[in-house]
């Protein structure tokens, strides 16, 4: 028995990084890449390495070409997390498992640290090959609550809940996280919005400005901890807009959310420190008339665009500046 489980990246259409702060988001998921884990029996249990994890090179050149694209830990660490949990997990809920082992290996090709969510698509597939493998069944939102568990209560990882949601749910998905509701029952309230209401979008990317996400978004916590006015606010700011956007998408005014989501990323200029070569990306985008937002921390953006014209004048500004551009296929 042979098992396969994937997962897909996400882009923030609207409202992040709201959703560590008790905000709304919407976001989708698109398998134009993916993350895998392969399972299969095995005597012990035995983690295979990935292509993070290598330990041989060319060279010292290889070596420092490896560390700036996947950084210092690798992706085993988001394995031995990811089962480290799923076992606490059946430990705290009197789930019996079979006792049999385990080979695993996982491979992603979804470009590391631009806030596509890559680690915790690995994570995610992690889970999902778990429960397979033993016949444990987790309902969704409390699955999107183990990921992110072992991110942040296992790896210490700054994180919150819109990615694994998104990756647990897929599709087009809207996410509440009122406090309220998340100390009554544990999770926010999400729905998925039917895909067909998402107007034209692209994504573009430069692996040049990869920055893990919880060195980006580690200096607005300590902010907004202390109640700094304008951090607090815009959590609410980005917290409404994802409302106003909902409304927009399900009515099809597509230069509405345009302009909403041009909106996300003014606002989020004015009070994170934002690399210039991200701040090009935008304006780049913006300079042939289609909108332009983070996917999440930085590295990618996602927008509208109008028709096939504009992303031909897209790829013609973005791609000469190395940024790849792509349209996503959702799913």
């Amino acid at each position: 028995m042979i098992i396969r489980c994937k997962a897909y990246p996400r882009a923030g259409l609207i409202g992040n990084p709201s959703d560590g702060y008790h905000g709304r988001t919407i976001s989708f998921t698109f398998d134009n890449f993916f993350a895998e884990v392969v399972l299969y029996p095995s005597t012990e249990l035995e983690l295979l390495p990935g292509p993070r994890d290598r330990t041989v090179f060319g060279g010292l050149e290889g070596l420092s070409d490896s560390i700036e694209r996947y950084g210092y830990y690798g992706g085993l660490r988001l394995v031995e997390a990811a089962l480290k949990r799923f076992y606490d997990y059946t430990r705290e809920t009197g789930i019996k498992l079979e006792k049999k082992n385990f080979s695993l290996r996982y491979f992603s090709n979804i470009p590391p640290h631009v806030g596509m969510a890559g680690s915790s698509a690995i994570i995610t597939a992690c889970f999902r090959a778990l429960m397979q493998f033993y016949g444990v069944e987790i309902s969704k939102p409390l699955l999107a609550n183990l990921i992110l568990s072992a991110e942040k209560d296992e790896l210490g990882i700054s994180a919150g809940l819109q990615d694994r949601v998104a990756q647990v749910y897929q599709g087009l998905v809207y996410m509440d996280f009122d406090r309220t509701v998340m100390e009554k029952q544990g999770w926010g309230n999400y729905e998925q919005l039917p895909p067909e209401k998402l107007p034209l979008v692209y994504i573009a990317y430069r692996t040049d400005l990869a920055e893990a996400s919880d060195v980006f978004h580690n200096d607005i916590r300590g902010r907004y901890n202390r109640g700094e006015p304008e951090v607090v606010e815009a959590m609410r700011f980005w917290a409404d807009l994802t409302v106003r956007a909902r409304a927009a998408l399900m009515a099809g005014r597509a230069e509405e959310l345009a302009e909403l989501m041009n909106a996300n990323f003014d606002r989020r200029r004015k009070i994170y420190r934002i690399h210039p070569d991200n701040i090009s990306m935008v304006e780049g985008a913006r300079s042939v008339g289609a909108s332009a937002k983070f996917t999440g921390s930085g590295g990618a953006i996602v927008g509208t665009y109008r028709d096939e014209s504009m992303y031909k004048n897209l790829c013609r500004v973005l791609e000469p500046m190395g940024i790849h551009v792509l349209k996503p296929h959702l799913i």
